[in-house]
């Protein structure tokens, strides 16, 4: 039912099955810390970065770097990849050692985001590059129908959100880093940003800048809503 979800079939369907261990299932089975998905997802990120370069620089031969830049950090990051997880009904088949995880909203994005990604790296493996842009060209053509090259996309979510807190109350945002797990192969980062003293929001990523980005774009969020930001917390 998800290979037809996900309109590809695998050869390897152990692929399939790996790219849907949530690591928190390891400490609760007898499974081994390697047959968890962040392997593939490790892989599925850069096979994910490499694709959407390529498309839009093929795409949009009119575009400068830094608009192209910005393109790419809106839709390769965790938000993105958890929305597009969402489509297909991921969490139903995303297998993890605590019902909880999946029961938060945030937490649910980033976990069935994460496995969306190791799916691309398990269809790496399992089909080669030409079945990876054949998965995801079809969502590009979609993300990037009426996408918006504005000036202001080219700001990433740092920025956006330094230039909205100065221009109303004149305070710079401040991060701090809260946690960092994983192992050192997939480490993941969790910080907050606060405004004047407050927290506003809490962001991940797989280093500390993304989560910072991936922070920024939620207080956005919150704070100016309809500014076009994009939770970039994964993006390169």
């Amino acid at each position: 039912m998800l290979e037809a979800r996900l309109g590809y079939g695998f050869d390897d369907r152990d692929l399939l099955r790996r790219s849907l261990v949530h690591r928190s299932l390891i400490n609760e089975s007898e499974l081994r810390v390697t047959e968890s998905n962040e392997r593939l997802e490790f892989l599925g990120d850069a096979a994910l970065g490499l694709a959407a370069t390529n498309y839009l620089y093929q795409s949009f031969p009119d575009r400068l770097e830094g608009e192209l830049s910005a393109a790419r950090a809106s839709v390769i990051n965790l938000h993105s990849l958890g929305k597009r997880a969402e489509a297909i009904h991921l969490a139903d088949f995303v297998q993890t050692g605590a019902a909880d995880i999946l029961a938060n909203s945030r937490s649910c994005e980033a976990v069935i985001g994460r496995s969306y990604e190791a799916i691309i790296g398990a269809i790496f493996l399992d089909g080669g590059w030409l079945e990876v842009t054949n998965f995801l060209n079809p969502w590009f053509d979609e993300f990037f129908y009426n996408y918006d090259f504005s000036p202001k996309k080219s700001l990433n979510n740092k920025s956006q959100l330094q230039h909205f807190t100065q221009g109303n109350n004149g305070k710079l945002p401040i991060y701090r880093l809260i946690e960092s797990i994983g192992p050192t192969h997939a480490p993941r980062f969790r910080v907050d940003v606060s405004i004047d003293g407050v927290v506003v929001a809490e962001g991940e990523g797989s280093s500390v800048q993304r989560a910072e980005l991936d922070a920024a774009g939620r207080a956005l969020d919150m704070l100016d809503p309809g500014n076009g930001s994009e939770n970039d917390g994964d993006s390169p």
